[in-house]
């Protein structure tokens, strides 16, 4: 990615689905990549909305890192802008980018936030899972020991180790979920950023390794992503 990307697209992406771009544009990823792609624009609120030409599984997750990233660090999903419009596939192949998703989840995402919250036997399992099943049965072990220990804690007052041995549990509540659900993927980021340091930048890295399974996006010029992006900010209403 350009170094300088989110300045070249000249775009702000924002949580939520939106009807039309603001005129400092001001729409969720996909929403940004369907002008770019110079698509027919539509308000995304889930990825069922999106274009058939949009993976859905990659969709999903996109728009869940998108609706849970703060204002600060959402403008790392622009270097995706371009990649979207025509990465939809096989149903097998977007089944294998699902559990991409959810394994990598499990194995980047949830295994540090159980290392931070002291379940280093937990995080070695999830980060060493060499497969979905595996990735599984290690998030719904984390479930159950990470719930056991907080309410632990809780009764034994140490709060802040309640806080995080929860956190685990809700977190791998969702990587379970993941294998079916994308965006339940992102779930599990959401579920960890406020306690693991790199959280997002570790998302951005899934999708970017998940866009490699399967079919490719055709090529889009920056330049003419630029115009049109520039050109629905020019039409927008006041």
């Amino acid at each position: 990615m350009h170094p300088d990307f989110a300045t070249i697209l000249n775009w702000r992406l924002l949580a939520g689905s939106h009807p039309f771009p603001g005129p400092d544009g001001g729409t969720c990823i996909n929403e940004a990549a369907i002008v770019a792609a110079g698509l027919p624009y539509r308000a995304i609120r889930s990825s069922t909305d999106c274009p058939p030409c949009f993976s859905r599984p990659i969709a999903a997750y996109a728009l869940g890192l998108n609706d849970a990233m703060p204002d600060a660090v959402r403008p790392q999903l622009l270097a995706f802008v371009l990649r979207l419009s025509g990465s939809a596939d096989t149903p097998e192949v977007e089944t294998a980018r699902t559990r991409r998703l959810a394994l990598d989840s499990v194995r980047r995402i949830l295994a540090p936030l159980c290392a931070i919250a002291g379940m280093a036997e937990d995080a070695e399992v999830c980060a060493g899972a060499p497969d979905w099943p595996a990735a599984f049965a290690a998030a719904r072990s984390a479930t159950w020991r990470g719930g056991a220990l907080s309410q632990a804690a809780s009764q034994a007052r140490r709060w802040r180790e309640g806080a995080l041995t929860a956190a685990v549990s809700r977190t791998a509540t969702a990587a379970q979920r993941a294998g079916e659900d994308a965006r339940c993927a992102a779930e599990v980021a959401e579920g960890a950023a406020p306690f693991v340091a790199g959280t997002w930048a570790e998302a951005c890295a899934i999708l970017d390794a998940t866009l490699t399974i399967g079919r490719q996006a055709p090529e889009i010029a920056v330049n003419g992503a630029r115009e049109r992006l520039d050109a629905a900010r020019g039409l927008a209403p006041v």
